[in-house]
C-alpha cells in the first residue's frame, strides 16, 4: 500500500470547509424551552454550584471535567516542522483533540500558549486544573518539556502526560518486547544504539531502561556523534546516555548492536551500517515523514531483519494514537491522580499481548489482509482495531487501582467494557473497512459525469488511494480545462466522449436494441440513446469494459437509474431493485430501505425488499436485525399500512427464517428496548434494538433519511442501489466529494465481492 498523496489545497480545503477548523461544541442537554434554560443557567445551575463548594468531587458529577482532556502547546517543537509558534500549532492540537473523540469519546480543548518560558508556562497550566479531568502536553521542546511536566506532575492532582515523550515509549516498547521474543533475545543482554537524542529519544530510552535494557549497553548519538560523558555536562538530561566506552562515530556504535531506535531524522543510515548489527537486528526507523532508514532498503540488506517504522504504509506502525486516547480514557474513568509508571506499564503489555491473540475478521478486512497474525510483520495491533479501547483502557485503569491513584474504583468490569463501547459507537469505522475493501483490488470505475469539477475531484481520490481506476465520460475539452483549472493530475485516465465514438454508439445500441426491440425502441432510439452518457456508461460496465459506475450528481434518480435498469438491468432471480442508506450516529450505524426507488410497495414487494436489504447489511458485515416500521404497534392502529407492514414481517419471516425480523412497529418500539419489553415481551428483537428499518412507502423512507442528515446531524451513506447485475449507484443531487468517494469504494468493494466472493 503505497502513502497517501496529499495535495496543500486537498488539506487546506478539508479544514476550511464547510466551517473552518475540524472541532465544535454541541450541548449535551435540551434547551428548547424557557425551563432548560432555567435550569442550565440561572437560577437552576446555583445548585451543583453549591454542592460543588462543599464537596468539589461532586464536579466529576455535574459537569463534564471528568470527560475533559486540555490539549496545551506552545508550538516549539511541532511534528517534523519544528519551532513554529503556538499559533500554527492549533491545528495539530485541534487534530489531536478529534483523535482522542474518535478512539476513546474523550471530549477535549485545544490551548495554544503564546509562551516559551517554562517556569510561566508551568504556573499558567496549572491554574487550568479546575477545569479539565486531565492534561495532554504537546510538541513542547526539549529539553523544557521534562521540567514542565515533572513540575506538573508534582503539583496537580489530574493525570498530566506529554505524550511525545512518552507514547512513542509505550508503543514502542510493547513493539520491542514482541521483536526480542520473536528474535528469542533476552532484553537485559542486548545492546542498543539510540540515533537522536530529542525529547522522544530520551523517553523512549528511558522507558527501555524499565522493561529491563542495561544502561551499560545503550550508545546514544546526535548530529555531532556519539554522547560521551568526558563532553556532556553531568546536569544534560542526556547524561544518563553517554558512554565512556571509546567510540565516537554512529558508525563504530551500530557495530554489533542488537537494536536500532531511531528518532531523528530521514535517510542518515546507510544499508551497510545496518549490515554492521547482530544476527536477527531490529530496527525502528522512528522517523516521519522519512525514516532513517527506507523500509525497503533496509529490509532488502537484511533478510533476518525485524523492523517498525512511524508510517502506516510499512509492517508494525509505531503510532501513537494506539496509546494516548486509551490511556487518558483509563484513567479519567477511575479519576486517577496522575498517570504513573505503572499505568503506562500495564498500556504496553496490554498492547503486546493483543498482538499476539487471535485477530478478529473486521480487523483482517479493515486492512485487507486475511493472513496477519503475530509475527515480524506484525509486532504490535493495528489502529483501527476495535479491541484496543476494551483492552488498553481497562489495563491502564487498574494499574491506577492497584497503585492507589484511584479515586474512583471499577466495580463492575463487564459493565465497564460496556460503557467503553458506547462511548466511541458500536462501529464508527464502517467506512474505513468499506474503502479497504475496495482496496483489495484496483477496479475500473465510471464516472459518467467528468465533466464536473465535484466529480473530477472525486476522481483525483481514487485514483490516489488506490481505490479505483478512473473513467471520465463527458466532453474531453471540459474535462481537460477543469483538470488544468484545479490542479488535478489526471492525464493518464481513459476519457471518452460518447458524441465522439460513432461506431461505440452504434455496437453499444445494438445491445440495447436487443434488449428493448419488444418494448418501443428502435435501432435508430437504441443508437442515439448511447449519445447519452448513463447509456454509453451502462453499455461499457454491461459489456465488461468496466467494474463498476457512478452517476447522478447532476440528475434526477429515476432519470440516472432508467438508463442502468435498461441496459444492465436486475440481478437473476429478482423482480425488483430498492435503495438503502447507512445512517452512521454517535450510537453506531443503521440502514434504511427502501429510500429511493419503490414509491409504495406491496407486500410481495416489501418481502423482496427485505431480503435485498439484510443481504446488503451482511454484506457489510452486520447481522440484520430489521422491523417494519408503521405507525402502529403490533395492530395497536387499524389501516391499510398497519395491515400490509404486518402481513409483509409474517411473511418475510417464513421466507427468510434465518433472519430477525420484527413488526409493524413505530420506530422507537424498534429502538428502545427498555419500553418494548415492557409492553411488547413477545417482540424477536428481545434485549437487541433494531439496526434495519424497512419503511411502509418512499416518502417515508426518504424523509426520514434526510431529516436525520440534516437536523440529527447523521453522517448519511448512499443511496446504495439494490438489486442489480453489476455495481451501478446513483448519487444523491449536489453531492460533496466525499460521499462521490464513499460511494465509489462501495461500488469497487462490491465489483469484488462479485469477483472473488470477498465479504466484510
Amino acid at each position: 500500500m503505497s502513502q497517501s498523496h496529499i495535495r496543500p489545497e486537498d488539506a487546506l480545503n478539508y479544514h476550511r470547509y464547510p466551517q473552518p477548523g475540524k472541532i465544535e461544541v454541541t450541548p449535551n442537554k435540551p434547551l428548547t424551552t424557557q425551563r432548560d434554560l432555567s435550569l442550565a443557567y440561572s437560577p437552576g445551575v446555583a445548585e451543583p454550584c453549591k454542592a460543588i463548594e462543599a464537596n468539589p468531587e461532586d464536579a466529576f458529577l455535574y459537569t463534564s471535567k471528568g470527560n475533559l482532556v486540555a490539549v496545551i502547546s506552545n508550538g516549539t517543537a511541532v511534528l517534523g516542522l519544528g519551532n513554529i509558534g503556538p499559533l500554527a500549532s492549533k491545528p495539530v492540537m485541534e487534530g489531536k483533540g478529534v483523535l482522542f473523540k474518535k478512539f476513546a469519546g474523550i471530549d477535549v480543548f485545544d490551548i495554544e500558549l503564546d509562551c516559551n518560558d517554562p517556569d510561566r508556562l508551568i504556573e499558567i497550566i496549572a491554574a487550568l486544573e479546575p477545569t479539565f479531568g486531565g492534561i495532554n502536553l504537546e510538541d513542547i521542546k526539549a529539553p523544557e518539556c521534562f521540567k514542565i511536566e515533572t513540575v506538573l506532575k508534582e503539583r496537580l492532582k489530574i493525570p498530566v502526560m506529554h505524550d511525545d515523550q512518552h507514547g512513542t515509549a509505550i508503543i514502542s516498547g510493547a513493539a520491542l518486547l514482541n521483536a526480542l521474543e520473536l528474535v528469542n533475545k533476552k532484553i537485559g543482554e542486548v545492546k542498543m544504539v539510540v540515533s537522536g537524542a530529542g525529547a522522544a529519544a530520551i523517553s523512549c530510552s528511558r522507558y527501555y531502561l524499565q522493561l529491563g535494557i542495561n544502561p551499560e549497553n545503550v550508545v546514544m548519538c546526535d548530529v555531532d556523534g556519539v554522547l560521551r560523558k568526558d563532553t556532556i555536562p553531568a546536569d544534560d538530561v542526556r547524561y544518563p546516555f553517554a558512554t565512556n566506552r571509546n567510540i565516537r562515530t554512529f558508525d563504530e556504535a551500530i557495530a554489533g548492536a542488537d537494536v536500532l531506535l531511531g528518532l531523528s531524522v530521514g535517510n542518515i543510515v546507510k544499508p551497510e551500517q545496518v549490515q554492521k548489527m547482530a544476527p536477527n537486528p531490529i530496527v525502528f526507523a522512528l522517523a516521519n515523514p522519512n525514516p532513517e532508514i527506507p523500509y525497503d532498503v533496509a529490509m532488502a540488506c537484511r533478510p533476518d531483519l525485524v523492523m517498525a517504522t512511524g508510517r502506516s504504509d510499512h509492517p508494525n506502525q509505531v503510532n501513537n494514537v494506539l496509546g494516548f486516547p486509551y490511556i487518558f480514557r483509563g484513567a479519567l474513568d477511575v479519576r486517577a491522580t496522575t498517570i504513573n509508571e505503572a499505568m503506562k506499564m500495564a498500556a504496553t503489555k496490554a498492547i503486546a499481548q493483543l498482538a499476539k491473540e487471535p485477530i478478529p475478521d473486521t480487523v483482517n478486512k479493515a486492512y485487507s489482509n486475511d493472513k496477519m497474525s503475530f509475527g515480524i510483520d506484525y509486532l504490535i495491533p493495528k489502529p483501527l482495531d476495535p479491541r484496543l479501547i476494551t483492552t488498553i483502557a481497562p489495563a491502564v485503569a487498574k494499574a491506577a487501582m492497584d497503585s492507589g491513584v484511584a479515586k474512583n474504583p471499577i466495580q463492575d468490569w463487564e459493565k465497564y467494557e460496556l460503557d467503553l463501547l458506547k462511548r466511541v459507537g458500536i462501529d464508527q469505522r464502517l467506512i474505513h473497512r468499506i474503502i479497504r475493501a475496495a482496496k483489495l483490488s484496483e477496479r475500473k470505475v465510471i464516472f459518467a459525469e467528468a465533466d464536473h469539477p465535484r466529480v473530477l475531484k472525486a476522481a483525483q481520490i481514487v485514483k490516489d488511494e488506490h481505490i479505483g481506476i478512473p473513467i471520465l465520460l463527458g466532453n474531453r475539452d471540459v474535462i481537460e480545462r477543469l483538470m488544468k483549472e484545479n490542479s488535478l493530475e489526471l492525464g493518464d485516465c481513459c476519457i471518452l466522449d460518447p458524441l465522439e465514438e460513432p461506431e461505440l454508439c452504434v455496437e453499444y445500441g445494438a445491445i440495447l436494441f436487443e434488449k428493448r426491440q419488444r418494448k418501443g425502441m428502435t435501432r435508430v432510439d437504441s443508437n442515439k440513446a448511447m449519445r447519452d452518457r448513463n447509456y454509453f456508461g451502462a453499455a461499457m460496465l454491461n459489456l465488461g469494459k468496466a467494474d463498476a459506475m457512478i452517476s447522478g450528481l447532476t440528475k434526477d434518480y429515476a432519470q440516472t437509474i432508467k438508463p442502468a435498469l435498461r441496459v444492465i438491468g436486475i440481478k437473476e432471480g429478482g423482480s425488483k431493485v430498492a435503495g438503502m442508506y447507512i445512517i452512521n450516529t454517535p450510537k453506531g450505524h443503521y440502514f434504511f430501505a427502501d429510500t429511493t426507488v419503490n414509491v409504495s410497495p406491496s407486500v410481495d414487494d416489501l418481502v423482496e425488499i427485505i431480503g435485498l436489504t439484510a443481504e446488503k447489511v451482511q454484506f457489510f458485515g452486520e447481522q440484520p436485525r430489521i422491523a417494519l416500521l408503521s405507525y402502529s404497534n403490533f395492530g395497536s392502529n387499524g389501516g391499510d399500512e398497519p395491515c400490509r407492514m404486518s402481513a409483509a414481517a409474517a411473511k418475510a419471516k417464513q421466507v427468510f427464517p434465518h433472519l430477525l425480523i420484527e413488526g409493524e412497529m413505530q420506530f422507537n418500539m424498534a429502538t428502545d428496548t427498555h419500553l418494548s419489553n415492557a409492553l411488547y415481551p413477545f417482540s424477536s428483537l428481545g434485549n437487541q434494538s433494531a439496526n434495519t428499518f424497512i419503511f411502509p412507502n418512499l416518502a417515508a423512507g426518504n424523509i426520514a433519511y434526510k431529516m436525520m442528515a440534516e437536523i440529527g446531524g447523521a453522517e448519511v451513506i448512499g443511496p446504495i442501489l439494490l438489486g442489480m447485475k453489476k455495481p451501478v449507484h446513483v448519487l444523491q443531487l449536489g453531492s460533496p466529494v466525499r460521499d462521490i468517494v464513499n460511494m465509489v469504494a462501495i461500488a469497487v468493494a462490491e465489483a469484488n465481492a462479485n469477483s472473488n466472493g470477498y465479504h466484510f
